[in-house]
């Protein structure tokens, strides 16, 4: 049997962790309260029963009817039984009002109103499958989200910041409170019937360790990560990441990229040696009037827009005109080469 296997034959917790910390210290505080009055009545029992020279078991119920104010047996004849008495209604009475105090609290404070929403939440998300799992609900989870939803793809998210919590449960997105690194935490995420992993947390340890344990969960799940610097690339490759992005390596090459060629709209990495650009025909380059047969090189057209109307694939013999938009693929120097001679800057250098 697999690690997900075994995982997912135990019973995990189903509500957050904060919920579960309130019901654990509630549920302490009532068997301390059930203790403190069981040892009372226990107590005050043998005090009657010895100072009244009564039965143990009428003790008992001469006690149970002192501390619950009833006043249904008579007074005690003997001092030690009345001092016996007065520690029974004033102990009793005082645990009886301590322990209302802690379930009023534990209701006004809406404890059990967060159990039963992590229970519905848990719910829908056992209901998913083939969905995404966004590890880290920061700027760039939070994107990942929105992308997500535009999509209309379906998706969890797992963050350990409270904080988190209430901003995507704000916004009606499926949320689980934990950390991703925890075998746990992706079994109850659904990883078993998940499409995807998405390690986006703002720590590049963080999301070398989300890449461990989800590959070691599932060998065949796609694991897309995040790393903020070049070194960790290679690490999270190695941890079992099947595409790694840096955001600030691609979006600052992309940003060198236009304003070097101005006629660039959009850059996309394929590949480690190929890349799609949409480069706009300047008015008087090199390109206009020639046919795409005449200026592709080594790269490959795959799409022409000229106005509102796009053609896909568009034959070698299209003439080019000022204005059109190429959507091509192809290495760096080839692109390079078409990037020139669209380029009007570029003519009689």
């Amino acid at each position: 049997m697999s690690d997900l296997d075994r995982l997912l034959h135990r019973v995990p917790d189903r509500s957050g962790p904060a919920t579960h910390l309130q019901l654990t210290v509630f549920a302490r505080r009532i068997t301390v309260l059930g203790l403190i009055a069981a040892g009372l009545l226990f107590l005050g029992a043998a005090g009657l029963a010895l100072s009244e020279k009564v039965g143990l078991w009428y003790g008992f119920r001469w006690a149970l009817d002192t501390a619950a104010t009833v006043g249904g047996f008579p007074q005690p004849h003997t001092t030690a039984g009345q001092i016996v008495l007065v520690m029974l209604t004033i102990l009793g009475v005082g645990t009886l009002f301590y322990a209302l105090a802690t379930v009023t609290e534990f209701f006004v404070a809406g404890h059990l109103g967060d159990l039963l929403t992590a229970r519905r939440m848990q719910k829908m998300i056992d209901s998913l499958s083939d969905h995404h799992i966004i590890c880290g609900f920061g700027r760039v989870g939070r994107q990942v989200a929105r992308d997500l939803n535009a999509a209309r793809a379906e998706y969890v998210v797992v963050d350990a910041d409270s904080a988190n919590r209430h901003r995507a449960e704000g916004l009606g997105i499926s949320f689980i409170e934990g950390d991703a690194a925890d075998d746990v935490v992706l079994v109850r995420a659904g990883i078993a019937r998940a499409r995807s992993i998405i390690a986006c947390a703002d720590s590049d340890a963080d999301n070398v360790f989300i890449t461990l344990t989800a590959r070691e969960l599932r060998s065949d799940i796609a694991i897309v990560a995040r790393a903020a610097i070049s070194d960790t690339e290679k690490k999270l490759k190695r941890a079992g990441a099947d595409r790694v992005i840096s955001p600030y390596k691609s979006s600052g090459t992309e940003m060198a990229r236009l304003a070097l060629h101005p006629q660039l709209s959009g850059v996309v990495d394929v590949d480690a040696e190929y890349r799609m650009e949409e480069i706009l025909v300047d008015e008087g380059c090199e390109a206009v009037g020639q046919t795409i047969g005449d200026i592709r090189g080594g790269s490959m057209i795959v799409g022409l827009r000229r106005g509102a109307r796009f053609e896909p694939q568009p034959p070698a013999e299209t003439q080019l005109l000022s204005g059109d938009v190429i959507l091509a693929m192809g290495t760096p120097t080839a692109l390079e080469r078409l990037e020139k001679v669209s380029d009007a800057r570029s003519r009689g250098r």
